[in-house]
Formats: structure tokens, C-alpha cells, sequence
């Protein structure tokens, strides 16, 4: 789940704190609350950590995480790819490039661009790398952005990638949850903690201003601000030879957003689409994905529709509209992307993935053909290399049982394998198959099923059960060696659900459990759970459950409201407390998902899928693990903290565990990360195979 803030959480009313007598646990860093994760941490390691069984698999599993030969993904910044590695002699990695000639090899000589293990160790920071801007054309100067122990809060500074040095007197901005980007070698737009009123109720900047090298932020020139209540102001430089523009972004909440063209005289003009679209730009192009149905000129665009039209023209007031694509029952629009003359369309028909080139003609029309080379089965994602020059692409191609290849080609031709990743676990065993299940309102439901081949149906198999549904995520086949080193291997079945919430169907899809419809994601996954038991492949006390941030929530629920169906819990990052949420780092810009608590009327149906709220004494709930992390500055620790404390006072079967760094991920490191892991599959394979 997206989101930005690292302020410490609004002040609880002394109504709340008669209300919720572990409101305490919401001091991220205090003496107590530390001192009562540090208790928990030592007994969830004492339950599950001595055995030679975990050690082994800790190992395992970080060696997974470190191979040598796994592939290095790379952008294309210039004449360089670049890439950002961790393993085993580099924890928190190394920025790194290299030549596409030399790439090709099996084994590259790489630039080392700047070490962050050297860099952290000089400074005495626990740096975690989180991403660099490039000033075009030249790609030599960058804005770094470095975070302390994984938190989203970052500092940001200037680098020099020829010197491999940070620019004296360069940009620099303090530790905040900014917005920054280049307009010139000179200028940025950006967006910051300026002082008192300068961040949104959401944590994210509220003010944009033109900042000029040389002179104090201070004096930094606002061209843009939008009200606290928004969640984000942002404002990026476009600069495609011979379309250079400056667009200002309003945010008012997850799903709205309001693009306007900044003249050169401050002037504002909005990009006049509806609000709750997805607008983008490039060269003479503007593209259109409508979230509710949008009616132009008479027509009427469906939901999750693509439209294309030309910019210049549309700002002039013409509205002819080309669509691009338009879903089915079965079909979404799963993503795009651009080469130099060409549109890649990715589509999920019943979530497999399916690819188109389209490509415009002087008529206005669009020529459609298809992509050549890609898998009828499996995962694909398709980038463009670099689309202000040519038409080349990046594909990668993945499921369950295949680690991913990556192959490069240009549109038009066939794609050349580049890398491949090992296997890091015997696949040959089992096998992949897709089934729909009908939902408690009669909607047809699909999930994927990993599981040994000639699987004998007794409802004797450990199964672990996943998903997400929330903010239009599509769930998709992908491979983990540490799910198929820990879990697969074994002989356990893994299940992936694709519930309403998430995007699998496009916008509708997600749509049907917003809000007050929320209950439908959960009845979702509790439809199959009941199937997976009807069908023999596994039973209640050998169904495990798992799933991180707004998957957390979803768990959370299953383990409230169906605790029967279930014989594990694994509840990672989460969401748990929907009456506090929206006050604690992030969570106000979440309202567009959940709804807002302080509001009596959406309070009403929030408090259903409140799983904090919805304990009750005298309930056997299965056995439990609330997962955290001390630095996650997303998803605020306390509602794990919280949850947990609450359950161990009713004497369920429960356990915790908090990492002290790492973010919203599960570690800084891949030690921190292996560590994290092992203890989840070590407590559901403990639990689900008796």
C-alpha cells in the first residue's frame, strides 16, 4: 500500500484514552512501548527460533535473497544502465552501472556509482538507498534520496555520477517526505516540510515552490499549494525534446486528481478531465483512463477505458477522443507503456496477461497489431528503455513455478533473452491451475492454485492463503524462492485470491468494496477458503492465512469475523485499528479506501471492518502473528502493537514480533529480511502441519 508521512501520530482525546487502555503503544519510540516490544520480540524467538529446522531455513532463505546470480535489473539513463545491488558483501547495497554491450555478458563489469554499506559507515547512518532523479539530457547530475533504517522520510542531496561525489553546496533538502525534481540545472520544484502548515493532514507536502541553486530554501518561490486537507501538491518539469512543459499536480485524495499546465507566467490551467482519471502526457499525446464512466460530446467512455487525444488540441478546447481500449466482463487494462512511436497495452483476461502494440497514423486513427514474443502463459511486464529516442523494450516474464527472464527487444522484432534467474527451489513437483468461486452475492471470484502434482484431495494439506484487495493492486503469478524454498518444496499448497478491492477487473473491481462495500473483499476471500475446504484440498485447521499493510487489514477481518475457517494467521504491517487509522502517519490519506472515522455515519461501516473493534472474549481464535516494524513510517506500528496486546490479554494464541528498522518493508537488509520471513513460514508450517 502507497503512502507518505513520518509525523508522530495526533494526540489522543482523554475520551480515547479512557476508551482504549493501549493507546500508549502509540508512542513509536518510547522507553515503555519499546521495553514491551522488546519482551514480546525475545518470546516470539524463543518459540520459533532454536530449532536447527529454523536456522537452516533462515539460511536458506538469504541466500536467496543474495545470490550472485540472480538478475540486475537496470534503467537506462543515458549510455549507462544502472542498477542497485545487495548481497551478501554489500547488505544495503551498491548503485551501480554498466554498458548494454557489457550487460549482455554473463558476467558484466559494473561502475560502482556510490557504495551506501561505505557511505552509511563513514557518516554512521543506517542509510537505505531509496531512488535518484536525473537532470536530462546529460544524466550527470542526480538528486539522491537516502532514508535512515528504510523509513519513508527521506534527506535528499545532489550527486555528481562522473565524480562520484555528492555536490558541494549542491541541492539539499533535511529529512522530510519531499517532492523533488529538476526543471533545469538550476532550478528544481520543491515540495517539503517548509515550518509550520507547510504539510497536508496526510503528511505529504502542501506548498510547491521554484528553488534556484545558490539561494536559501528559504527564499524558494511558491507556484503552487493546495488546502491541508488535500493530500498532495507535486509538480514535475517535462523534458521531451521540443515538449518541454511544467505541470502542477492537486491530490486531493488517493483516487482524485486535478493536472494543470503552469505558464511561464504562473498561469494555471487545468487539464480538464474528471478528477477521479488517470491523466498522462507524453509528447504530442495526452492519455485518458477514466475510473467512472465519462461522457464526451454525447458519447459515453466506460470504466477503465484508455482514451487518446491530442494535448495541444484539447487544451484549445477540441474534445475528439480515440478509444484505445475498452474492457470486457473479463478484461482490464492492467498497464502501458511508451517506446519513441509505439504504445504497449498490457491487458489481464481472467489476470493473465495480455500484449498489443498500437501505433498512431497521420489519419488520427491508431494502428493495432500484436506484440511479438511474449509467452501465452506466465506474468509479463513491458517497459520502454528509453522513450524520448527509441522503440526498444524491456520484458520481463515470471509465474509460481518460473524465475524470470529478462529479454530486451525492439517493437516490431523479437525479444532476446538478456538474463535469466535461477531456481532457487524444485518446482518439478507441482503445478498451476486457475478456479472461480462464487461469492456470498453471487460474483464470480478467481484465485490461483500452486500445489504438488497428483495432489490427493483429503483436506489433509498445509495451505497458506493470500491476497490484498485494496486500492485497484492487481494480484498476479509471480515466483519467491522464499515461498517455494520454505512452503512448495515441502509439499504445501499456496493460494493467491483475486478479491474484489484490488484491479484485476479494472476499476469496477476495485470499486465494489470501497467504503461501505468493504465487507465484499473479505466475503471474497472467505468464499475461497470455504472452496479450497469443499474441494478437499485442504481444511480449516490446515488453512493458513497471510498478508502485509492493507492485506494486514484483510487478515485482521478474516481472523475477527471468520475465525472457523481458519487454523494460522500471519498479519504483517498492518492496518487494524479503522477508528484511530486516519490519525496515525499515513492514514489520512487512505479516507478514499476506508472512509473517515471521525464522521459518525462512515464510522457506521468502518467500525465492520475494524478488527481492533471487533474482538470478543470467548472466541477460539486461531493461532496468531502480528508482524511489524519500529521504522515503518507508512503504517504506523501501533496498530500491530495494539491488536497483539489486546489478544494477549483475552489469552488468545498470540505472538509478535517487530523489527526495529526496515519501513513498510520487512528489513533494511537482507539479513533483517530473511530473519522476518523465516519466522512467518517457520510459525504457519509449525501450526498448519499437525
Amino acid at each position: 500500500m502507497v503512502g507518505l508521512n513520518g509525523a508522530e501520530p495526533k494526540p489522543a482525546t482523554e475520551s480515547k484514552l479512557a476508551a482504549d487502555p493501549y493507546v500508549w503503544l502509540e508512542d513509536v519510540t518510547g522507553e515503555k512501548p519499546m521495553a514491551w516490544v522488546k519482551a514480546r520480540n525475545a518470546a516470539a524467538e524463543k518459540e520459533l527460533v532454536g530449532t536447527e529446522s529454523f536456522q537452516k531455513l533462515e539460511s536458506e532463505i538469504r541466500r536467496i535473497m543474495d545470490p550472485n546470480a540472480k538478475i540486475p535489473y537496470v534503467n537506462r539513463r543515458g549510455a549507462w544502465l544502472y542498477n542497485f545491488w545487495k548481497d551478501a558483501q554489500n547488505p544495503r547495497g551498491v548503485w551501480r552501472r554498466t554498458t548494454l554491450d557489457e550487460y549482455r555478458k554473463a558476467d558484466p563489469k559494473w561502475d560502482v556509482v556510490l557504495d551506501i554499506d561505505a557511505l552509511g559507515k563513514a557518516e554512521k547512518e543506517s542509510w537505505v538507498f531509496h531512488g535518484a532523479e536525473f537532470l536530462k539530457p546529460d544524466h550527470r547530475r542526480c538528486l539522491v534520496s537516502l532514508s535512515r533504517g528504510g523509513s519513508d522520510a527521506c534527506v535528499v542531496r545532489e550527486f555528481d555520477v562522473e565524480t562520484k561525489t555528492f555536490v558541494k553546496d549542491g541541492f539539499q533538502l533535511a529529512e522530510a517526505k519531499s517532492e523533488i525534481s529538476w526543471i533545469d540545472a538550476d532550478t528544481v520544484f520543491v515540495g517539503t516540510d517548509f515550518g509550520p502548515g507547510s504539510m497536508t493532514t496526510s503528511g505529504y507536502a502542501r506548498i510547491v515552490k521554484v528553488w534556484k541553486r545558490g539561494t536559501p530554501l528559504a527564499s524558494a518561490r511558491t507556484v503552487f499549494e493546495v488546502k491541508d486537507t488535500d493530500m498532495v501538491a507535486s509538480a514535475y518539469h517535462d523534458a521531451t525534446p521540443g515538449f518541454e512543459r511544467d505541470f502542477v499536480v492537486k491530490t486531493p485524495s488517493f483516487f482524485t486528481s486535478e493536472m494543470f499546465l503552469l505558464g511561464k507566467d504562473g498561469s494555471q490551467k487545468r487539464v480538464e478531465i474528471p478528477s477521479d482519471a488517470e491523466g498522462s502526457v507524453f509528447r504530442e499525446w495526452l492519455l485518458v483512463k477514466p475510473r467512472t464512466a465519462w461522457t464526451v460530446n454525447g458519447k459515453t467512455y466506460p470504466s477503465g477505458s484508455l482514451l487518446a487525444t491530442r494535448f495541444d488540441d484539447y487544451m484549445a478546447g477540441k474534445r475528439q477522443l480515440v478509444m484505445l481500449f475498452e474492457p470486457t466482463a473479463t478484461t482490464s487494462l492492467e498497464g502501458f507503456s511508451w517506446t519513441r512511436h509505439h504504445l504497449i497495452l498490457n491487458v489481464l483476461d481472467d489476470v493473465k496477461n495480455r500484449l498489443s502494440v498500437l501505433t498512431p497514423v497521420e489519419t488520427g486513427d491508431w494502428k493495432r497489431e500484436p506484440f511479438l514474443g511474449a509467452p501465452d502463459m506466465g506474468s509479463v511486464s513491458v517497459s520502454g528503455v528509453d522513450a524520448d529516442a527509441s522503440d526498444d523494450y524491456f520484458m520481463d516474464v515470471t509465474d509460481f513455478l518460473t524465475p524470470a527472464t529478462l529479454c530486451m527487444g525492439r517493437v516490431g522484432g523479437k525479444p532476446e533473452t538478456l538474463k535469466s534467474a535461477p531456481a532457487f527451489f524444485d518446482a518439478s513437483r507441482c503445478e498451476i491451475s486457475q478456479h472461480f468461486v462464487t461469492s456470498k452475492d453471487g460474483t464470480r471470484v478467481p484465485y490461483f492454485q500452486v500445489s504438488p502434482k497428483g495432489l490427493k484431495l483429503d483436506g489433509s494439506h498445509p495451505t497458506l492463503l493470500g491476497g490484498y484487495g485494496g486500492f485497484e493492486v492487481s494480484e498476479i503469478p509471480y515466483y519467491s524462492g522464499a515461498l517455494g524454498k520454505a512452503w512448495l518444496e515441502k509439499g504445501g499448497v499456496y493460494v493467491l485470491a483475486n478479491i474484489r478491492g484490488g484491479g484485476e477487473y479494472g476499476p469496477r473491481w476495485h470499486q465494489a468494496a470501497l467504503k461501505q462495500n468493504r465487507m465484499r473483499a473479505y466475503e471474497d476471500f472467505a468464499a475461497v477458503a470455504q472452496d479450497l475446504a469443499a474441494r478437499k484440498v485442504t481444511s480449516p485447521k490446515h488453512l493458513g492465512i497471510q498478508g502485509g499493510s492493507n492485506g494486514g487489514l484483510l487478515v485482521g477481518n478474516m481472523l475477527t469475523h471468520y475465525p472457523q475457517l481458519l487454523g494460522a494467521v500471519v498479519c504483517q504491517v498492518p492496518l487494524l485499528d479503522m477508528k484511530r487509522y486516519s490519525h496515525l502517519l499515513a492514514g489520512a490519506s487512505w479516507m478514499a479506501e476506508y472512509g473517515d472515522p471521525d464522521k459518525p455515519e462512515e464510522w457506521a461501516f468502518i467500525q465492520t471492518f475494524s478488527p481492533y473493534h471487533n474482538l470478543k472474549s470467548g472466541v477460539n481464535y486461531p493461532p496468531t502473528f502480528f508482524m511489524t516494524t519500529t521504522r515503518d513510517d507508512r503504517v504506523h506500528p501501533a496498530h500491530a502493537r495494539k491488536m497483539m496486546a489486546k489478544m494477549q490479554e483475552m489469552g488468545a494464541n498470540v505472538r509478535y514480533f517487530e523489527n526495529t528498522e526496515g519501513g513498510h518493508g520487512a528489513g533494511a537488509d537482507s539479513r533483517q529480511a530473511a530473519h522476518f520471513s523465516a519466522l512467518a513460514y517457520t510459525f504457519l508450517w509449525n501450526t498448519l502441519k499437525k
